[in-house]
């Protein structure tokens, strides 16, 4: 949250029941033993520790709309770049607020 960055990252979760009875879970990513993105959680980026967690796909889904959007704003500048035109376009930035407007409930 504090960067801004998305990624996904897949976890196994394994529930074991140790020598006393006791229940407990081991996290594993990438075959690797990890600890728990509940209680811990890291963003990949810049390390921070705020990171606000989703369902799967919801990273995936936000990042194909931007690709999309970006996409037709690429050929219009390339079609306006072609042409005798002293209006340029804007490019645009894209902030936080940008990347979860798709997850806002109406």
């Amino acid at each position: 949250m504090k960067c801004g960055y998305g990624w996904e990252q897949s976890y196994e979760i394994e529930h074991h029941v140790d020598v006393h009875g006791h229940a407990f879970v081991v996290y594993t990513a990438g075959g690797e033993r990890v600890p728990s993105p509940l209680s811990t959680p890291t963003c990949t980026n810049c390390g921070g520790h705020v990171v606000r967690i989703m369902r799967a796909g919801r990273v995936a889904g936000v990042q194909e709309l931007l690709r999309k959007q970006q996409t037709p704003h690429a050929a219009e500048t390339v079609a306006k770049d072609r042409t005798v035109s002293t209006a340029a376009a804007p490019d645009r930035h894209w902030r936080l607020s940008d990347l979860l407007h798709p997850f806002q409930r109406r």
